[in-house]
C-alpha cells in the first residue's frame, strides 16, 4: 500500500540547499543566516566606525567652511565701505534665530551637546537615537558654531554619531540590547575622529557612557575607533585637530609643582562655570517671556558683541586667530607657542567663559569640550607666565627657553580643566598626552588633573551632563552612577524623584476627579498631590479616600483640610528623605522648590527608593 507523504516533509536532502529563513530579508537577513549575533555586532562596529568618521570628519569640515567663509567675507567687504563690524557681530545672530527655528519645529532633541541626550537614550531607550535627529546635529551644529557661536563641535559629533551606530543597529535587526550597546560604539568612533586621539575616545566612551570598564563592550568599542581613526587620519592626516607639539623632553624639575595651584584653580574655575550655565539656563528658560526659537538668537546677538569687543581689545587683527568666535582653537595654538600676552590670555579667558555660559544657556546647538579645553589653556598660560615672572624676579633663576614652559602650563591647565569640568579623569590625561606626543609631563599632568576632578566632585557631586538632564526632568535612575548602595544614598532626591505628577484641583469633587483620570488606567496612584487655582500645593489625599468620599459631593480641599504636609527641596539627600518617611509613616513624599514651598516640582515613594538599591535595575527590560 502505498503511504501518502505529502504531509510530512523529512530534512532537505544533502544536496538541497536548506532554505535560509532570512534570504528573503536583503544585506540584514543574509547577515542573520551566516553569523552569530556577537559577530554580526563585531561588523557592525566596523561600518559604524568607518561611517562614523566620515561623518565627524565632514562635521569639522563644514564648520571650518562656514566660519572662514564668514569671517572673510566681513573682511572682503571693507573694500567696499562696509566695516568689519557691520557684518561679524550679527552673524553669531543670524545662525542662532535659524537653528533656534529649527529647534522649535523639527528637531527639539538636537539642542545643548547631546551629550546628556546620548546618556539619556542609552539608559532610558534602550539605544534608540533617530537617524533624523543625528542629521539634525550636522546642520544645526554647522549654522550656530560656524557662524560664529562659542560652542564646541565635539560633543554635537558624539551624539549624532551615537544616532548613526544605533540606526545600523535598528536596521540590521539587532537585540534591544545590542542596539544599546551600539550607542558607546559610536560615542567613541566620534571622538576619535574629533580630535584624532583614539585612547581618549576608548577611556571617554566608558567614563561617561558606560561608567564602568566592562571589558565586554571594549571590543567593538576598538574595532569602532580604529576604523574611524583611519578614516579620519586618512583625510585630515596624522597630526591631531588641536596641534600642541612640545619639543623638549622635560625632567622633574621645581616648576611642575604648578600643577597644585593650577589644579585647584582649575577645580574653583569649574565649579563657577557649571553652576553660572545651570542657573542661567534654568532663568532663561523661565523668566525670559520670549519664544523658544527666539531664545538662540538673543545669545548668538549678546556672543557677536561680547567676541567683537575682545578681538578689539586684545589688539589682533586680520586673521582669524585669538578670537572668542566659533571654537577658538587657534587662540590655544597662539598660546602654546607663547604669542599672547597676559592681557590678551585674560581676556579671551574672561569672554570667552561668559560668551560660552550664554551660548549653552539660550539653547544653541554645540558642545563644552572645546570651550573647556579653551579655558584651561588660558587660565595655565596666565600661571605659565607668572611662573616665568617668579623665575626672573624672585628667585632671579630665569628659564633658558620661555617659551616651552608656558606651553606646558597651558597643556596642564587643559587637562585640570577638563578633569574639573567634564568629570572624566583618564581621558583628561590621555587626551593631552595624544595631542602632544610627550610623556615627560605625565606626573604633573596627573597630579594636576586628579586634585581638579577630586576638589570638583567635593564643590558639586552631580557632573554637568547629568545636572542638565536632571534640570531637564529626565530620570536617571538606570544610570549606574545612581545604583547601589555604595553612593547613592548622598545623591539629592531629585536624581529619581516622579516628575509626571498628576494632582488633583482643590475645586474638584472626588467624583470629578475620578473620571477624569480613569483610575483603571496609568493614572492610577495610590495618593495624589492637591492643589489651589493657582497650582500652590494644599496637602496630599490618598486614592481609597477619594472613592470613600465619592458620594459626598465637597470639594477635595475641604478633605485636606488643615492637613499638615511634609515636604523636601530637590537638593534633599536621599537617605534623609527616606528617614522622613519612615519616620512620618508615609509613602509618598511631595518635593517643592527651596525658593517656594508650594511649588510643587514631583513625588519621591518607597518604590523609588527602593529601585536605587537595586544594582542590575539597567538590566530590567520595558
Amino acid at each position: 500500500m502505498e503511504q501518502n507523504t505529502s504531509q510530512k516533509k523529512g530534512p532537505a536532502a544533502p544536496d538541497e540547499p536548506a532554505q535560509l529563513p532570512y534570504a528573503d530579508k536583503g544585506l540584514a537577513g543574509w547577515l542573520r543566516s551566516r553569523f552569530s549575533d556577537a559577530h554580526r555586532f563585531l561588523i557592525l562596529c566596523l561600518i559604524a566606525g568607518v561611517l562614523c568618521g566620515l561623518a565627524a570628519v565632514l562635521f569639522h569640515l563644514s564648520i571650518h567652511w562656514l566660519f572662514e567663509t564668514v569671517w572673510h567675507l566681513s573682511h572682503a567687504l571693507e573694500d567696499r565701505g562696509i566695516h568689519w563690524w557691520w557684518i561679524m557681530p550679527w552673524a553669531p545672530l543670524v545662525g542662532g534665530l535659524l537653528v533656534g527655528i529649527a529647534l522649535h519645529r523639527f528637531a527639539p532633541k538636537a539642542v545643548g551637546s547631546g551629550i546628556p541626550q546620548t546618556k539619556a537614550s542609552y539608559f532610558n531607550e534602550f539605544g534608540d537615537i533617530p537617524l533624523s535627529t543625528a542629521a539634525w546635529r550636522f546642520v544645526l551644529g554647522t549654522l550656530y558654531i560656524g557662524s560664529g557661536n562659542s560652542l564646541g563641535r565635539e560633543g554635537p559629533t558624539v551624539h549624532m554619531c551615537a544616532g548613526i551606530a544605533s540606526k545600523l543597529g535598528r536596521v540590521f535587526g539587532l537585540a534591544k540590547v545590542r542596539v544599546q550597546a551600539m550607542v558607546p560604539v559610536g560615542v567613541a568612533a566620534g571622538i576619535a575622529a574629533a580630535f584624532n586621539a583614539p585612547i581618549s575616545a576608548i577611556t571617554f566612551a566608558f567614563e561617561e557612557i558606560l561608567d564602568d570598564f566592562s571589558s565586554k563592550a571594549l571590543a567593538g568599542v576598538v574595532v569602532a575607533v580604529v576604523a574611524s581613526e583611519a578614516v579620519a587620519r586618512s583625510i585630515l592626516g596624522e597630526d591631531p585637530v588641536l596641534q600642541a607639539h612640545l619639543s623638549p623632553r622635560y625632567g622633574v624639575d621645581w616648576w611642575m609643582l604648578v600643577a597644585v595651584p593650577l589644579g585647584i584653580s582649575a577645580a574653583l574655575i569649574g565649579h563657577i562655570f557649571v553652576g553660572s550655565v545651570l542657573g542661567l539656563r534654568d532663568w532663561i528658560a523661565r523668566r525670559v517671556r520670549i519664544h523658544s526659537a527666539v531664545k538662540p538668537a538673543l545669545g548668538g546677538l549678546l556672543v557677536g558683541l561680547l567676541a567683537t569687543g575682545a578681538f578689539y581689545v586684545t589688539g589682533h587683527f586680520g586673521e582669524p586667530q585669538n578670537t572668542v568666535f566659533s571654537i577658538g582653537y587657534e587662540s590655544l595654538e597662539s598660546a602654546f607657542e607663547g604669542r599672547l600676552a597676559v592681557g590678551a590670555m585674560l581676556t579671551l579667558l574672561i569672554v570667552k567663559f561668559v560668551a560660552v555660559v550664554i551660548n549653552y544657556a539660550s539653547k544653541g546647538s554645540g558642545g563644552l569640550f572645546s570651550p573647556t579645553l579653551f579655558f584651561g589653556g588660558m587660565l595655565g598660560g596666565l600661571w605659565g607666565a607668572g611662573l616665568l615672572w617668579f623665575a626672573n624676579n624672585v628667585i632671579q633663576s630665569p628659564f633658558d627657553r620661555p617659551e616651552p614652559i608656558v606651553g606646558a602650563c597651558v597643556l596642564l591647565g587643559m587637562g585640570a580643566s577638563f578633569a574639573s569640568i567634564i568629570r572624566c579623569p583618564f581621558t583628561s590625561i590621555f587626551i593631552i598626552f595624544e595631542m602632544t606626543g610627550n610623556y615627560s609631563l605625565i606626573l604633573p599632568l596627573m597630579a594636576g588633573n586628579i586634585l581638579s576632578y577630586a576638589l570638583a566632585g567635593r564643590l558639586r557631586h552631580i557632573p554637568i551632563y547629568n545636572a542638565i538632564l536632571l534640570q531637564d526632568k529626565v530620570s536617571l535612575r538606570k544610570m549606574p552612577a545612581y545604583q547601589g548602595a555604595r553612593d547613592y544614598r548622598n545623591l539629592p532626591v531629585s536624581a529619581i524623584m516622579q516628575h509626571d505628577v498628576i494632582t488633583v484641583s482643590g475645586t474638584e469633587t472626588p467624583e470629578e476627579f475620578l473620571k477624569r483620570i480613569d483610575h483603571d488606567s496609568e493614572n492610577y496612584r495610590r495618593s495624589y498631590p492637591v492643589v489651589d487655582e493657582e497650582n500652590r500645593l494644599l496637602g496630599v489625599i490618598m486614592h481609597h479616600q477619594l472613592e470613600e468620599k465619592c458620594e459626598a459631593g465637597v470639594p477635595v480641599a475641604d478633605l485636606v483640610g488643615d492637613q499638615n504636609v511634609y515636604t523636601v527641596p530637590p537638593e534633599t539627600s536621599i537617605r534623609d528623605a527616606a528617614m522622613l518617611m519612615v519616620k512620618v509613616d508615609i509613602r509618598q513624599l511631595p518635593i517643592v522648590s527651596a525658593k517656594d514651598q508650594s511649588k510643587l516640582l514631583g513625588i519621591l515613594t518607597l518604590n523609588d527608593i527602593a529601585r536605587q538599591q537595586n544594582t542590575m535595575i539597567g538590566q530590567v527590560g520595558r
